[in-house]
């Protein structure tokens, strides 16, 4: 794809404010503190974030040491101005390389940081941001919503691992689906819980307000991390208790498969599909079940092209999953 193209596609994500999302360090604590094991002797390139101001930048800095990294790497979009929100008017970026602490006082001094001037604007589909990507191991970060399957496509087949924050809807997108139906990328522990917003983003009477300094918060309810790292929800069992039977587990108009509308309630002894709530995704072991397909449009078995909606009594459900029983219990 053309530079100048990239540019305009991106720079027109970054003005739609809705992928004007910043982490708070809290929600980035809360999911990296189990995924520790994983980072020593590696590189972490955090490559949507200002480094400047960046939690996760913060967080990886001021824990270089005890996660024994090796070099940490943070780029951004089109900024070399120290502030949160950047309008995006520079042309040129700027990168930043951190080695770890060298005078012993624990705090990643400006001295120590090496701040590189970038050639182009930190597009991460930009030859230069892609160098850099393969200089790394681990990438994580909070990357732009409206760019998430190009961003994810991108991370996918470079072979690195990845912990991202994305749109829990994300998990229909043609692209997102395919690479969890066949468990290259998974979900995380937790959901973000908040993000801060520049002041002239729109502000809603639920979810959003300004705290006493002055500062906008959006909470969005269905953020949440994906990843490839191991996590060990994926190897425990979901406990099933209860027993199918047809006036429970009614068949869909449009499908050969049943209808299961609370994950905690899928049958222990039928072998044959059920749709379930995407919320599943937070209980799948891939040892236990099978992920099938999907009622939105999504890329399936083409022997079982599950289409566009699920349909009960001529009414449509909710979003679901099609999942198979691995070990049933007869």
């Amino acid at each position: 794809m053309p530079t100048k193209s990239l540019n305009k596609n991106l720079h027109a994500a970054k003005n739609s404010k809705k992928d004007e999302f910043y982490t708070q360090l809290s929600d980035i604590e809360k999911e990296l503190k189990h995924y520790k094991d994983h980072f020593k002797g590696k590189v972490v390139l955090c490559n949507c974030d200002d480094p400047r101001v960046s939690n996760f930048f913060h967080y990886f800095a001021h824990n270089f040491e005890e996660l024994g990294l090796k070099k940490l790497i943070t780029t951004c979009y089109k900024n070399q101005n120290r502030d949160l929100f950047s309008d995006h008017r520079s042309e040129s970026a700027i990168y930043l390389e951190y080695f770890g602490d060298r005078n012993n006082n624990k705090v990643p001094d400006p001295e120590e940081i090496g701040i590189i001037h970038l050639n182009g604007d930190g597009d991460f589909r930009s030859d230069e941001c892609i160098e850099l990507l393969r200089q790394a191991d681990i990438v994580v970060t909070n990357p732009p919503f409206s760019l998430f399957r190009e961003y994810v496509t991108q991370l996918v087949e470079s072979g690195k691992k990845f912990l991202v924050i994305g749109n829990h809807h994300a998990i229909t997108y043609k692209e997102i689906f395919g690479f969890i139906k066949d468990n290259r990328m998974w979900l995380g522990y937790s959901h973000p819980v908040a993000f801060i917003v520049p002041d002239e983003y729109e502000m809603r009477e639920v979810r959003s307000w300004r705290d006493e300094n002055g500062t906008n918060w959006r909470s969005l309810g269905n953020a949440c991390w994906f990843t490839n790292l191991d996590v060990t929800t994926r190897h425990e069992d979901l406990i099933l208790y209860k027993q199918y039977n047809h006036e429970e587990y009614p068949n869909y108009d449009n499908y050969d498969a049943i209808e299961v509308s609370k994950v905690a309630e899928i049958p222990l002894d039928y072998n044959g599909v059920m749709g379930v709530p995407v919320t599943f995704l937070e209980k799948y072991n891939p040892d236990q079940f099978e992920i099938l397909g999907c009622n939105r449009g999504v890329d399936q078995d083409p022997n079982k092209v599950y289409g566009r909606g699920s349909h009960l009594n001529g009414k449509e459900t909710f979003k679901r999953l099609f999942i198979r029983n691995k070990n049933v219990v007869k």
